[in-house]
C-alpha cells in the first residue's frame, strides 16, 4: 500500500498526494492488525514471492518480532503522517520542505522500506532494503534546503554508503562459503572459522554505522538535530531501528555458531559507552533537537547490553539461558517505548520550535503556559526514556535488570542506573526552561493542534506499553530464539 501511494504521489503531484496520505496511513495499521492476527492464532507466517522460495527466491516472513515491528511503524508513520500534513496545509515560512513535491513520495517510499526490512528474511535483499532506506532518508533529510540540513545529509550519505560496502562485501564472503544468502540456512551450516569471522566483522561493522553506535555515531548527532521534525522523528524512532533489527536477527539467528562470549561483551561495552558519553552530551546542548539527538545517542546503548546478556547466556546452563531469554524480551520492548517516545519527543520539539521561533533552550523559557500539550508530550515521553514506571521503557529496563543479576553480571545494571539518572537530568533541564517565568513582551507563534495531540499520543504509547500486561511479551516471543526459555516477567 506506500509503495502504490508513494507511485501515485509521485505521478499525481503534491495537491493529489495530500489526500492519498491519510488514506493510505489508517488502512497500513488495519492491514497490518490481520497479519499480527494470523501470526497470533497460526504461529510465524511465510510468503514466497512469485512463487519462488528461498535459496533461488525471495521469501518474506512474519513472527513476533517482526511483526510487532511492522504495528510499531504503522503507528508512528501514521501520527508522523497527521504531524506533516498540519505542516503542509499551514507551514508558510515554517514549512521545513514538507510542502515540496517529492516530500510525500519520498516518505511513503520511507515507510514501504522499512516494512520491506522487517519481513526479509534474505541478507543479500536485505542490502538493497537498506540502501532504499538511506536513498529515500536522506532527500527527505534535506528538503528544507538549508546549509546544515544539506552538510548533515551529505555526511550521513557518506557513511551510508561506507557502511553498504562493509555490509556488502560481508555478504559476498557468506555466499563464497556457503552459497547461500537465506538466514535461517546459513544459521543451519554456518561455522566457527577464520572466514566466517571476517564475513561476521564486517556486516556487524557496517550496521554498526548505519544505527550509529558510539564511536561510530558522528554522522547522526547532526541529521537527527537538523531534518524536519517530522523526519527526525522517523529518523531516530524508526530508521536507526531498521539496521538494529537486521543485526539481532542474525546475531542470534545466523553467528550463534560462530560468536564467542567475548563478541557480545565487547558490544556491551560499546553500549555502555554510548549510554554515558551521550547522556552527558545531551546534558550540555543549547538547542533542543540537538538535546534530544544526543540522548539517541545515549538511549541506542541501551539495545546493544542485549548482547552480553544473551550470548553469555547461551553458552552456559539453560537457567542461564532463560536470563538470556528475558534479555531478549527486555531489549526489543525497550526498543518499542524507545520508538514511541523518541517520535514523540521530535515531534514535541518541532511544535515547540515553531511557537518560540527557535529550537535554542533559552528561546523557549516559560512556553509551558503557552503549549502545555507539547511539553506533557515531551516529559511523559522523557519518563519512558528514564525507565520510570508505568511506562514500557520501566518493563523493558526491568527485564534487562533482572537477566544482568540474574547472569552475575551486575555491573550491566549499574550503568543502566547511572544512565536513567542522566536522563533525567536533561529532560529536566528542558521541562525547567518550559515552566520558567514567561517575560511579558516574549510572544509565541500558533501551533496547529493535530501537532500537538500527535506528539502526545505516541507519548501515550510509550506509557501505555508499561500497563498493557503480559500479551505483548507473549507475542513477541512466538519465532523468538529464546522462545522455549521464557525467563519471568514483573
Amino acid at each position: 500500500m506506500p509503495l502504490a501511494a508513494a507511485t501515485l504521489a509521485f505521478l499525481l503531484g503534491r495537491r493529489a498526494a495530500v489526500f492519498l496520505v491519510l488514506p493510505t496511513a489508517i488502512s497500513i495499521p488495519a492491514a497490518v492488525s490481520g497479519l499480527i492476527y494470523q501470526v497470533w492464532r497460526f504461529g510465524p507466517r511465510s510468503h514466497e514471492v512469485g512463487g519462488w522460495g528461498a535459496p533461488l527466491g525471495i521469501e518474506l516472513y512474519a513472527d513476533g518480532l517482526s511483526a510487532s515491528m511492522l504495528m510499531v511503524t504503522a503507528v508512528i508513520m501514521l501520527m508522523a503522517s497527521i504531524y506533516a500534513l498540519q505542516i503542509t496545509f499551514r507551514g508558510g515560512d515554517q514549512s521545513e520542505g514538507c510542502d515540496s513535491e517529492f516530500f510525500w513520495p519520498l516518505w511513503l517510499f520511507l515507510w514501504a522500506t522499512l516494512n520491506a526490512v522487517f519481513l526479509s528474511r534474505d541478507v543479500f535483499n536485505l542490502y538493497i532494503t537498506l540502501e532504499l532506506l538511506v536513498l529515500s532518508a536522506v532527500p527527505l533529510l534535506t528538503l528544507s534546503g538549508s546549509g546544515m540540513a544539506l552538510t548533515a545529509g551529505m555526511r550521513y550519505l557518506l557513511i551510508a554508503m561506507l557502511s553498504s560496502m562493509f555490509y556488502l562485501l560481508g555478504v559476498s564472503l557468506l555466499y563464497a562459503l556457503y552459497s547461500t544468502l537465506n538466514i535461517p540456512e546459513l544459521g543451519r551450516i554456518m561455522e566457527s572459522t577464520p572466514a566466517a569471522w571476517v564475513a561476521v566483522v564486517l556486516i556487524t561493522a557496517g550496521l554498526l554505522l548505519k544505527t550509529g553506535l558510539f564511536p561510530l555515531h558522528f554522522w547522526l548527532p547532526s541529521a537527527h538535530g537538523n531534518a524536519p521534525a517530522p523526519v527526525s522523528a522517523l529518523l531516530s524512532g524508526l530508521v536507526v531501528k531498521a539496521s538494529f533489527y537486521l543485526l539481532l536477527r542474525l546475531w542470534f539467528e545466523t553467528f550463534p555458531k560462530a560468536l564467542s562470549p567475548a563478541a557480545g561483551q565487547y558490544l556491551g561495552i560499546l553500549g555502555s559507552a554510548a549510554i554515558l558519553w551521550g547522556s552527558l552530551l545531551a546534558l550540555f546542548q543549547e538547542r533542543l533537537k540537538l538535546v534530544i539527538a544526543y540522548s539517541t545517542v545515549a538511549q541506542i546503548g541501551y539495545f546493544f547490553l542485549l548482547f552480553p546478556l544473551a550470548t553469555f547466556s547461551r553458552a552456559s546452563s539453560v537457567g542461564a539461558i532463560e536470563r538470556g531469554g528475558e534479555a531478549w524480551l527486555g531489549a526489543t520492548y525497550f526498543i518499542f517505548s524507545h520508538a514511541f517516545a523518541k517520535a514523540s519527543m521530535f515531534l514535541a520539539a518541532g511544535c515547540i520550535a515553531r511557537a518560540a521561533g527557535s529550537d535554542r533552550l533559552e528561546s523557549m523559557n516559560g512556553i509551558g503556559q503557552y503549549l502545555p500539550v507539547s511539553v506533557f508530550a515531551f516529559a511523559l515521553a522523557g519518563v519512558s526514556l528514564m525507565g520510570l514506571p508505568p511506562s514500557g521503557g520501566f518493563i523493558g529496563k526491568w527485564m534487562l535488570l533482572t537477566a544482568a543479576f540474574g547472569s552475575g553480571q551486575w555491573w550491566w545494571a549499574l550503568v543502566m542506573n547511572v544512565g536513567g539518572l542522566l536522563a533525567a537530568g536533561y529532560v529536566l533541564v528542558v521541562v525547567r526552561h518550559a515552566v520558567r517565568f514567561r517575560p511579558v513582551d516574549i510572544r509565541f507563534y500558533a501551533v496547529p493542534r493535530g501537532m500537538q495531540w500527535a506528539a502526545l499520543a505516541l507519548a501515550l504509547f510509550s506509557i501505555l506499553l508499561g500497563i498493557s500486561g503480559p500479551l505483548p511479551l507473549d507475542f513477541l516471543e512466538i519465532g523468538s530464539p529464546f522462545a522455549a526459555f521464557r525467563g519471568s516477567v514483573p
